[in-house]
């Protein structure tokens, strides 16, 4: 992910760290922050993701989605706008993507400072159903470093993203355990 703050195109651009994300039927279900990555991929990363965005132009943030085996780096797309992918950074950056969106649109200082490792995996529908509740929301923010996003969105389908939960802990693999662990345990219901 990169932050476009470009005023001039030799202004600098700021990096958030690196984003994983895992796709099951090329539909988002977890990300996590920061991916592990050599610094040979980590340098010709933020080479491809600064051709690209300086090659667009504009301001704010763009989601640059690549594909990395090893030292090797792939574009895959780009989105000029917060992402679902970068959800995740509204528990492990101390400004979120949608804060460092509006703070570069509008010119203002950003800091894309890693907080601590984070993951996000979303909450399913689970069920077709218009007017929903969801249950199990004490249990889920029991979960240690757990908070979770509802999406209020009115209506569920069996695999609508109706949430996420994040998770914090000292690594990614502890994250992903805990915010896993808080996402199955919400459950949406008929109202």
């Amino acid at each position: 992910m990169r932050i476009g703050t470009p005023l001039s195109p030799s202004a600098t651009p700021f990096f958030c760290e690196p984003i994983g994300h895992m796709q099951v039927a090329g539909d988002y279900v977890e990300s996590w922050q920061p991916m592990a990555m050599s610094p040979t991929a980590l340098e010709r990363l933020r080479e491809i993701a600064q051709a690209i965005t300086s090659s667009l132009g504009g301001r704010g943030i763009f989601g640059v989605e690549l594909f990395v085996k090893g030292d090797q780096v792939w574009f895959s797309e780009v989105s000029p706008r917060p992402h679902d992918t970068g959800l995740v950074t509204l528990c492990s950056q101390r400004l979120s993507e949608f804060e460092l969106h509006a703070r570069a649109i509008l010119g203002l200082p950003v800091d894309v400072a890693l907080r601590r490792p984070c993951v996000s995996a979303v909450i399913y529908g689970g069920l077709a159903a218009k007017g929903i509740a969801f249950e199990g929301i004490e249990k889920a923010l029991a979960v240690p470093e757990s908070d979770l996003r509802l999406f209020g969105k009115p209506e569920s389908f069996l695999k609508r993203r109706m949430g996420v939960a994040v998770a914090n802990a000292d690594n990614t693999d502890e994250a992903r355990v805990r915010a896993r662990q808080a996402a199955t345990l919400v459950k949406p219901v008929k109202a």
